[in-house]
This record gives C-alpha cells, sequence and structure tokens, in this order.
C-alpha cells in the first residue's frame, strides 16, 4: 500500500499521476475529496480529513508500506518551525504504531548549511523528526522552484517584469515540481531501499535571476527583465497579502541563505540532474501559463 499526503498539492497530484498506472493500492489523505478528479476517486482509497490529525494519519497509514509525507506551507502560521512540527508529530507516531516500511519527505537543500536559513530550517528539523522514529526514510532534497515564478505572471504578461528578494547576479539552483514526483514516484515504488539518507533533486542549470530573465526573454519573445527588492520591500508586499510577520520573515531569511549559498555544496557534488532544464520548463508551463 502506497500514502500519499496532499494529492491535490503542485507535488502529490503529479506523483499521484505517475504512480495511478503501477498497479500498486494507492491511499490518499484528502481534505477535501471532491478537489480530485472523477477519474482519481475511482481508483484510489480516500481517507478524509488533514494528515495533521492523529485519527486521520492512523488510519491512513494502516498496512502502509511506502508513505509520501508533505506539510502544506501555512502563510499564517505565526512560528513556522512548531507548525512544522506540529504537523508531523501525529504522523510519526503513526509511523511507529502502524508499522511503516519506509517515508519519502519533501524537504530541502543545504541541510548541512549550519545557519538559519527562514522557511528551509523548518523542513530540516522535520527530516529530524522523522528520522528519530527509526523508519527507513529518504529527504528529497529541493532548491528553489520554478514554479516560484508562476505567482508573477500577471507582472511578467503586464510589465515584461519580475521581482525577488535574490540577488542579481547569485546562481540559483532550481527544479522543476514534476522532476520531484518523478523522484517521489519512483522511491514509492521501490520496495529495495533501506536506511536513511537525502536525495537531491536538482536542474541540470544554475542561473541568476538576471540569466533567468534572459531566458524568459528568448522564450517568450519579447523583453523581461528582473529587478531585485529589498528585504524590507518584500517583507511588506507579503504581509499585505495576509500572511504573518513569521512567515513572512522566512521568506525573507530563506532568500538570505540561498544569496549565502545554501544551495552550493550539494550543487556541485550533483551527478545526477533532474531532467528538466530551466528553459524547457518555461517553454512547457510559463509560457501556456502567460498565453492562457
Amino acid at each position: 500500500m502506497i500514502v500519499i499526503t496532499a494529492p491535490t498539492g503542485q507535488i502529490g497530484h503529479q506523483t499521484l499521476a505517475k504512480l495511478l498506472d503501477s498497479g500498486q493500492p494507492i491511499r490518499v489523505i484528502a481534505r477535501d475529496p471532491a478537489r480530485l478528479s472523477p477519474q482519481v476517486r475511482e481508483r484510489v482509497e480516500i481517507v478524509q480529513g488533514s494528515h495533521s490529525d492523529s485519527d486521520v494519519v492512523t488510519e491512513a497509514f494502516a498496512g502502509a508500506d511506502s508513505v509520501l509525507w508533505l506539510v502544506p506551507p501555512n502563510p499564517r502560521a505565526d512560528d513556522i518551525e512548531d507548525y512544522y512540527l506540529d504537523f508531523t508529530r501525529p504522523a510519526c507516531d503513526a509511523i511507529n504504531s502502524q508499522g511503516v516500511k519506509r517515508v519519502i519527505g519533501v524537504s530541502s537543500l543545504g541541510r548541512a548549511y549550519g545557519k538559519p536559513a527562514g522557511l528551509l530550517s523548518p523542513a530540516f528539523a522535520m527530516d529530524e523528526l522523522i528520522e528519530s522514529t527509526g523508519v527507513n526514510y529518504r529527504s528529497l532534497a529541493m532548491p528553489f522552484f520554478m514554479e516560484n515564478l508562476l505567482s508573477q505572471v500577471e507582472a511578467i504578461k503586464s510589465q515584461g517584469i519580475f521581482f525577488l528578494a535574490n540577488s542579481t547576479d547569485r546562481p540559483l539552483a532550481t527544479v522543476a515540481t514534476r522532476d520531484i514526483a518523478a523522484a517521489a514516484a519512483d522511491l514509492l515504488l521501490d520496495d529495495s531501499w533501506s536506511g536513511q539518507g537525502s536525495v537531491p533533486v536538482i536542474s541540470p542549470n544554475a542561473l541568476s535571476p538576471n540569466d533567468m530573465a534572459k531566458v524568459l526573454s528568448e522564450v517568450l519573445e519579447r523583453p523581461v527583465r528582473f529587478q531585485q527588492i529589498s528585504n524590507e520591500a518584500y517583507k511588506t508586499t507579503m504581509l499585505q497579502y495576509g500572511m504573518t510577520d513569521g512567515f513572512t520573515q522566512g521568506l525573507v531569511d530563506m532568500a538570505t541563505a540561498q544569496n549565502d549559498g545554501i544551495y552550493d555544496a550539494e550543487q556541485r557534488t550533483l551527478q545526477t540532474a533532474g531532467p528538466t532544464s530551466f528553459r524547457q520548463w518555461c517553454q512547457d508551463v510559463l509560457k501556456p501559463a502567460l498565453t492562457a
């Protein structure tokens, strides 16, 4: 039995799609099953509720061989590390009580960084908490999601510009969520691995925001430029969207860690890159989103 958490999210739904034809029994935890397509609902077992709920995860993990664990972001959390750990503790109890064999967690690149890293630090704390159960564990370690740019489609479309707090010329490791989903699906279907470790999932190229703008200009066949905004302006903008002070500070501190090279060590030692380049992702995902 394979259990998928967050099956309607960016990573969860793509992972689920890759598993449906595997012949393996699949169970999903869904707060709102209606958000699953009718075709999916017909082919999976559904446990309704939040995967932060002890009763829900205990039911869902019964007889589970492998679990994909993902903590959904909560922009209204006051303390992001407490949120991550409080969300994950019931799962750890259920991992032990239900005898789950393997867990794949969605985490971040840069665990060896050793300094505060904003929204990335709670993911590392989550890894440690799951590992403390003794379960066989693989942490999917990711850098900057290419999909983050989808939140700026309107600015790119109307102004030919996108904004980040990241440094203009600092190369940034990136990844497409479809490559994360592919790595997760492979691990969920593989019953041969054991122990605990990290699996970096990184695209073939690290690009500075200026380099990203150049690729965007070429793919979209129109000028696109990048504008770095100050940490203060970035935080003020995010607060206007209703995010808490703790979450917005986490975003700022994450960008600071990225500017400081949190991803660099693992990027340099990467032996096998994910298949999706930034240019390919722009052609396949961002360009259609702009013209939709």
